[in-house]
This record gives C-alpha cells, sequence and structure tokens, in this order.
C-alpha cells in the first residue's frame, strides 16, 4: 500500500488548535505584565519561547515515537538527575526551589519531567513480558513513578506531583485488562494519599489551602487572599468583560501571579464569560483533535503514550481553571500554552509534536495485543 505524504495525513486541527492557544496566551499574558515593571520583558520572552516551541513541535514530529520507547530507561533516568539537580542546587524564588540554571539559561525541570515521565510510564506499561493479569505486574510503574514524586514534593510542588500520579493513574486504567486490578490500585492510592497529607512531605501552607477549598471563607486576609480575589475579578468581567488591559483586580496586582498561575482569572475579568468561555472551547478543541490520536495509535505504546500526554492536558486544565473559581484546591501549575513560562511551553509543544507523529504513522503497523 503507498503511504500518502506527511503534508496530507498531518492533524492540522491539533495544531491551530494549539498555535491559537499560544497566541492567545501572548495577548494576556502581555496584559498581565503591563503594570508589572519587573516582567515589563516577559511578554517578549514568551514571543521567542513560542517560537522555539514551533520549532520544537516541528521536530518532534517528525521523530519517530518507538525512538522514546527504545530510550525509555535513560529518559528515566534523566528526569530523576534533573529533578534530583533541582533539590541539591536549583534556584530558589517565591518559597520554592524549582528552577536550575545551565549556563545563561534557567528552566524547570519539573516542567518537561510530565513529558519524559508518560514516554517512559508508557514503555514499562508496554513491555511484552508483562502483561498486566497479574496483580504484582504493578509493582514496576507504581514504584518508577515515588521517586520523581518525591523529588518534586520536596521543591515544593504538590501540583507537579498530583500530575505524575494523574498521568500515571489514566494509564493503568487503559492498560490494566482487570477492572479489578485498577480498584485496587485506586485505593492503595487514596490511601497513600491520606497519609501523605499527615506527613511532613506537605507544607502548612499547602494544607491550608485544602482547608481554604473546603471552607472558601476561611482566613480571607491569609491563606484564603488568593482565591477570594481571584473569584471577585473573574465575577467582575461579567459577560463581555472590563477590555484587555482594563481589569483592576489583576492589573492592580490585587490577584498573585496573575501571568503564571492565576492567569485565568486575567481572562475573565478582562474578556468576561464569553472570553473565558472561548478559551475554554480552545482547549475543548485540542483535547479532541489530540484524542485522534489515541484512536490511531496502532501499538500499545502509541496508544499509552497518547493516552498520557491528553491526561496531561486535561488535568492541567482542570486544576488550574478550577482553582482559580474554587472547585479545586489551589496549586501551583501553569494553564497550558497560556502561563508565562518557556519550560511550560516548550514542553507543550513538544508534547503535541509526539501527538502529531502517532497520528502519521496510524496506517503504518497495526495494533497487536501483548
Amino acid at each position: 500500500m503507498l503511504e500518502r505524504p506527511w503534508y496530507v495525513s498531518l492533524n492540522y486541527p491539533l495544531v491551530l488548535c494549539a498555535v491559537l492557544l499560544a497566541v492567545f496566551g501572548l495577548f494576556i499574558i502581555k496584559s498581565a505584565t503591563l503594570h508589572t515593571p519587573d516582567d515589563a520583558g516577559d511578554a517578549a520572552k514568551q514571543t521567542a519561547y513560542f517560537i522555539a516551541g514551533l520549532v520544537a513541535m516541528g521536530i518532534f514530529t517528525f521523530i519517530d515515537y518507538h525512538f522514546w520507547q527504545r530510550w525509555a530507561w535513560p529518559m528515566y533516568i534523566l528526569t530523576l538527575l534533573m529533578l534530583g539537580a533541582v533539590a541539591v542546587a536549583g534556584h530558589k524564588a517565591l518559597g520554592a526551589q524549582r528552577w536550575i540554571g545551565v549556563g545563561p539559561i534557567v528552566f524547570q525541570p519539573s516542567e518537561p519531567a510530565k513529558l519524559l515521565l508518560t514516554l517512559s510510564l508508557a514503555a514499562i506499561l508496554s513491555d511484552p513480558k508483562r502483561n498486566y493479569r497479574r496483580l504484582r505486574d504493578l509493582i514496576t510503574p507504581v514504584v518508577a513513578i515515588i521517586p520523581p514524586t518525591l523529588l518534586v514534593l520536596k521543591q515544593p510542588d504538590l501540583g507537579t506531583a498530583i500530575i505524575f500520579v494523574l498521568i500515571l493513574t489514566t494509564m493503568l486504567f487503559f492498560a490494566l485488562p482487570r477492572l479489578l486490578h485498577f480498584a485496587a490500585y485506586a485505593a492503595a492510592l487514596a490511601g497513600a494519599g491520606a497519609l501523605a497529607l499527615a506527613s511532613p512531605l506537605i507544607k502548612d501552607y499547602q494544607r491550608q489551602r485544602l482547608l481554604v477549598f473546603l471552607h472558601p471563607k476561611y482566613d480571607p486576609q491569609g491563606a484564603g487572599w488568593s482565591l477570594m480575589q481571584s473569584k471577585i475579578a473573574i465575577g467582575s468581567g461579567q459577560l463581555t468583560g472590563k477590555g484587555l488591559y482594563q481589569g483592576t483586580q489583576t492589573q492592580l496586582g490585587f490577584v498573585p501571579e496573575h501571568a503564571t498561575d492565576f492567569i485565568f482569572t486575567v481572562v475573565g475579568e478582562e474578556l468576561g464569560f464569553l472570553g473565558a468561555t472561548l478559551l475554554l472551547l480552545l482547549y475543548a478543541g485540542l483535547l479532541f483533535t489530540a484524542m485522534l490520536a489515541v484512536a490511531a495509535a496502532r501499538d500499545r505504546y502509541g496508544l499509552l503514550v497518547a493516552v498520557g500526554i491528553v491526561a496531561m492536558f486535561t488535568f492541567h486544565v482542570l486544576i488550574n481553571v478550577g482553582m482559580t473559581v474554587g472547585i479545586m484546591p489551589i496549586t501551583g501549575i501553569p494553564l497550558p500554552f497560556i502561563s508565562y513560562g518557556g519550560s511550560s511551553l516548550l514542553t507543550c509543544f513538544m508534547a503535541v509534536g509526539v501527538l502529531l507523529n502517532i497520528h502519521l504513522q496510524r496506517n503504518k503497523i497495526s495494533f497487536v495485543e501483548p
């Protein structure tokens, strides 16, 4: 059978959604940093990251995704080394140690770690030596997730730790042939989560955030300040918003970190319900077109990689947007393609590139269950 050229088979709607989201983010970051002298150059930097992201997406689109399967364990070790380097020699900012410098470049290893871990875990779950019909086969992937999770909790970065676990959980849902085994895993995960909340790994301010989630009016001048101001900002946008660059809660700094973790408040206040809906529709388009890669996967590894990446995007959006309106606890994770940050934006574009490659290869191989 003759193969169609790549430009005929490319998932153009996925590319379009990713690019539109990133461009949307450039305008919002410009607004979020308009009256912050220290962040005046962030919009220009994000534009440079956007261009670099497009290049990275193009490169990853034409790398056979099976390459990542062959290099799964080296990637896993690289992930641990990067996260470990942060613990030893990372840069501190805002009470967290999440960044590391390589010459003039400063980046956040926990962002690419999400993609690297997804590619590595998919390889473990695709190992033909294990059919995952036995409960003990779960030991390897579960043990593999523990070191990177503990390393990001040490930073502290509860949000990324949650994303790591949710990615594995979603992949296990698709990988395990017996629902009973998944239920056993879920029960064990719930127990581990309850123990973690009482452990020294969880900082006091993180427990305070959980308390604010359960009781929104708790400590409005302290732990509840961010949530209260975020809800005021989003609510004040009403239907059409106050206009780009015209927000008061965000422009005057009442909402903290409004160019990164709380950037959705800028959208809600300045573009209103309609602008926020447009953004969420773009995310719906991104996830729908990303699911085309899941449907197109013709082997177990491709399926699990695509599922893991879709889970990564989905939970980022749900948690980030949810925390700004009070339906999720506050955790420090970026809004994909929108929040300021080169590490996050580059990782998102690379992940899209992997999905594009899986979709391109849909006619080359057949799905064989191990």
